[in-house]
């Protein structure tokens, strides 16, 4: 395991405006310790951990010091017997991730401990989202039924870690999400539209023609005004979570976008693609205020939920032209 400083500090977007002079001058720090590349990033309730999800079968749990000053540590959780594809935490307790992989599990862990809870489904797991208040999960998974595949997603009660609901789609379903009150939940699809329900009835409320192409993506905004959806249109575009009123699209990539966040004051958008670099935009003004390069197409930026420290993992290769297993967190100060 290694976590260093890279030394590419990743230049201003140009013509940036003055907001994008707060992270002007920071740094990426690396970290490795996955034998095959990251797929997904996520951090704890409390911004101290974060977890990484690798096609090596494992995920890992890092206690990172957000001003960059102790040492890192890292404990695998082993158990998974396929590519681990999205993770995220139980956002009422800092110690709990749940994982889901190809092997039709998704699995609680104790992130102190590094013991698991299992629950099996029906299909490959791809996409998983937790309810806010913690009592619920969501997973997108596909099922191979007579010959073909069926995306099917599945409501699971994590007191009784039992699934509540299925549902399977006659199209491409891709990320999830629900509001913060937790009485709407939105599907990205295949088709461009996002899929807007009530819960826990799940009666479609809207299906809301977001993009020209398939929606990959979405994030919710933690001041709960907005959502954002990324797409293979290259766009992300904005949108009032109480309206459901689409307000701007941010235009800087031009491949399809893969991931996409928001800083935890409600400030920023971080959003990834097959581009070098990762976009950081003004929510408020539409504008790139910075750009952190890269060097291989990402698969998954997410902002801390106290600093403005910002995760992200990728296809990234290593001289060999072999998976080089790393992740990396930008926003720390040069030493």
């Amino acid at each position: 395991m290694d976590g260093r400083e890279d030394d590419k500090k990743g230049g201003a977007a140009a013509g940036s405006s003055a907001p994008g002079s707060i992270f002007k001058n920071l740094v990426s720090r690396e970290y490795y310790s996955h034998k095959k590349k990251v797929h997904s990033v996520a951090w704890n309730c409390t911004g101290t951990k974060l977890a990484s999800g690798s096609i090596d079968h494992t995920a890992r749990v890092w206690s990172i010091d957000p001003h960059g000053h102790s040492k890192v540590k890292d404990i695998e959780l082993k158990g998974h017997t396929d590519s681990v594809d999205q993770l995220c935490w139980d956002p009422k307790h800092p110690e709990t991730v749940a994982t889901a992989a190809a092997d039709k599990t998704i699995r609680l862990w104790d992130a102190r401990s590094g013991k698991c809870q299992v629950v099996e489904l029906s299909g490959e797991n791809i996409n998983i989202t937790y309810k806010h208040d913690g009592t619920h999960i969501a997973v997108g998974n596909k099922v191979y039924n007579n010959r073909t595949w069926e995306d099917e997603l599945t409501i699971v009660d994590v007191r009784k870690l039992k699934p509540i609901h299925k549902q399977k789609f006659p199209y491409e379903i891709n990320e999830i999400a629900w509001n913060k009150t937790g009485d709407m939940f939105f599907i990205t699809t295949g088709l461009g539209f996002v899929e807007v329900v009530n819960y826990p009835s799940l009666d479609v409320v809207c299906k809301l023609n977001a993009h020209t192409a398939g929606c990959y993506c979405i994030a919710m905004d933690p001041l709960d005004r907005y959502f954002a959806v990324g797409s293979a249109d290259s766009l992300v575009s904005l949108w009032d979570v109480k309206e459901l009123l689409c307000i701007k699209t941010f235009t800087k990539l031009e491949w399809p976008v893969r991931t996409v966040s928001f800083s935890h004051s409600g400030e920023f958008l971080a959003y990834a693609s097959e581009d070098p670099f990762i976009d950081i935009a003004n929510i408020q003004t539409g504008r790139s205020i910075h750009q952190i390069p890269c060097k291989a197409a990402m698969n998954s930026v997410e902002w801390n939920p106290k600093y403005n420290l910002l995760a992200y993992a990728g296809d990234d290769k290593n001289k060999y032209q072999a998976d080089d297993g790393v992740f990396r967190i930008f926003g720390f100060k040069s030493t």
